[in-house]
């Protein structure tokens, strides 16, 4: 049973609202997102691209410029290596082309998710050497890289580090031990000596940060390369990254300048998948767009993504759209075989047990792990790691909850792993077949969840009464956006209130329609997405529920009516 309360922050919500031009209602939400102060305010709701930092605060921007900037003058061969994610495929672009248009020598590399994994490593590093590259560029990793990198420093290779992964460690006597890998430069605002003030960035974003600041020193408009922004909007998304401070900016403006963008494969993309262009949000970016994008890295190679970013003609993008959203259906079909053998598995064993779930699929896709873990996590509110058997032993992805710190307690179990990354909420990891029944029982063993923390929590931002609910409350409420993780769509709550004829219908049977009644007699339109057959029920049984929700406008021919969409249900 979910543990609903509502968020309670204090201030003078009248006196916010009066400053900012707003509804005392906008400035509560603004509270309860902890945004506090008139200078957070104000960049919350007005920040610009004049408001983002200067990247030369990172540590060691300076001397990746320096470096860069040196090769690009000497006519060195340069070499970027991304991940086969969608942040490692935007931002491999986005460093190929600052680079380029900088005149540099500059090609690109992206691993194989089954053949080479996560990162960089000795077989990329050969391949370089053996392509007579100079120096090598890597993006949305390297931060774990530590005995590649020195690989490749005694073969005579440079080497730039761009991440914005956690930087590994050892805990020796209760003390942190970082392991820094030793490269030429190393850019991660996640270094504990970086002074940069916002730690939030995805790699794709680190990567901009670089090419405007070589862009400065070379003398060049940093402006010409603003149009990349929708390319680190596109990886702030797509790599669920917090949408505050600087990500905020980033996904709003970027968000526009896609509507508008001059990318012939983004533009192919956007038709294919029959978005409408003057409503794109950050909704598309992360459910209709971004699974297109990373099903090349899951299920073919992510360098099929980075050639659609590439396409320079309408015929070759429209055809690598229209393979890349295939390629998602069937990674669609894929996830749900794997989702449903799953929950059998956890239902017939003693796995149901256990507060960290460890699911051995050996025949599942090792691509759509990551995807599968996310969706038991959902079911069950647990963290969860799902493993599959890859090339060379076992290779798994795993999904955590809030409370549950999972790349730190990886940590405490690393001496099973061949190798492991990730961060609080995520992780990949690989280890021999025969320590998979270790790793579950030691995972389980240091796991220290209460059953309070196992409790999802809904976080409603205030009760709302439906005379309050208006078009222009509805309308107010996109100053909030873009939403997603760290600012989520408002959600609001009501009880008591009467359900009047529910049914579901949809060419999927997906959608449920009904009535809602309060104690005054008020009445709204009421649609409900989720477990529709399971909502059907319960509201067939009781007829009083509470809701929460949150308001929209439904437009159909022509007419347009306030309605709520339904999220959960009591």
């Amino acid at each position: 049973m979910e543990k609903w309360f509502i968020t309670m922050k204090k201030a003078d919500f009248n006196e916010i609202a009066e400053k900012y031009h707003i509804s005392p209602i906008l400035a509560r939400l603004i509270r309860n997102r902890d945004i506090i102060g008139d200078e957070a305010v104000d960049f919350y709701l007005n920040g610009t691209i004049a408001d983002l930092y200067d990247g030369m605060l990172m540590k060691d921007m300076d001397r990746a410029v320096e470096i860069l900037s040196e090769k690009i003058r000497e006519e060195k061969r340069i070499r970027v290596i991304g991940d086969y994610d969608i942040d490692g495929v935007n931002a491999t672009y986005i460093l190929q082309q600052g680079l380029s248009e900088l005149g540099a020598d500059v090609d690109t590399d992206i691993p194989d998710r089954i053949k080479d994994g996560y990162g960089l490593n000795i077989d990329l590093i050969d391949r370089a050497i053996d392509d007579g590259i100079d120096t090598i560029i890597t993006c949305d990793n390297g931060i774990a890289a530590a005995e590649e990198i020195a690989y490749g420093k005694e073969n005579g290779l440079t080497i730039v580090v761009t991440d914005h992964h956690e930087v590994p460690y050892v805990e020796m006597n209760g003390e942190k031990e970082y392991i820094l890998p030793r490269a030429d430069a190393v850019v991660d605002p996640h270094r504990t000596d970086c002074e940069y003030p916002f730690k939030g960035l995805c790699g794709a974003a680190v990567a901009y940060k670089l090419v405007e600041a070589l862009y400065n020193v070379m003398q060049r408009d940093p402006e010409d390369v603003d149009y990349l922004m929708e390319n680190v909007a596109i990886a702030t998304v797509g790599d669920v990254m917090d949408l505050t401070g600087e990500n905020r900016i980033f996904v709003k403006q970027g968000l526009e300048m896609l509507k508008r963008t001059q990318n012939p494969g983004l533009k192919a993309l956007i038709e294919c998948t029959g978005i409408d262009v003057e409503r794109l949000n950050a909704y598309h970016i992360g459910f209709v767009l971004g699974p297109c994008i990373n099903a090349s890295g899951r299920l073919d190679t992510a360098k099929r993504a980075l050639e659609l970013l590439n396409a320079r003609t309408r015929r070759e993008a429209v055809m690598l759209a229209e393979d890349l959203k295939a390629l998602n259906d069937s990674r669609k079909e894929m996830t749900e075989r794997g989702v449903e053998e799953a929950v059998r598995m956890i239902e017939s064993t003693s796995l149901k047990d256990d507060r960290v779930l460890v699911v051995y699929l050996p025949d599942c896709h090792e691509s759509i792990a990551g995807i599968i873990a996310g969706r038991i996590r959902e079911k069950y509110y647990k963290p969860v790691f799902v493993l599959t058997r890859a090339e060379e032993g076992v290779k798994g992805s795993g999904r955590s909850i809030e409370t549950y710190d999972m790349f730190a307690q990886m940590c405490k179990c690393r001496a099973l792993f061949t190798k492991f990354g990730g961060h609080k909420l995520a992780a990949g990891l690989s280890l021999e077949e025969e320590n998979v029944e270790r790793f579950r029982e030691t995972i389980n063993e240091l796991c220290e969840l209460s059953d309070d923390d196992l409790q999802e929590k809904v976080s409603i931002d205030m009760r709302l009464p439906f005379p309050y609910i208006t078009e222009q409350l509805v309308n107010e409420l996109e100053l909030l956006e873009p939403f997603g993780k760290g600012n989520p769509k408002p959600l609001f709550a009501e009880k008591d209130l009467r359900v009047i004829s529910p049914r579901i219908f949809g060419k999927n049977r997906n959608v449920l329609k009904c009535r809602l009644q309060d104690q005054q007699g008020y009445q709204m339109e009421a649609v409900h997405f989720g477990d529709v057959e399971e909502c059907l029920r319960a509201m067939e049984q009781k007829n009083v529920m509470s809701f929460t929700y949150y308001p929209t406008i439904n437009e159909y021919m022509g007419r347009r009516t306030l309605q709520l969409t339904l999220v959960n249900y009591q």
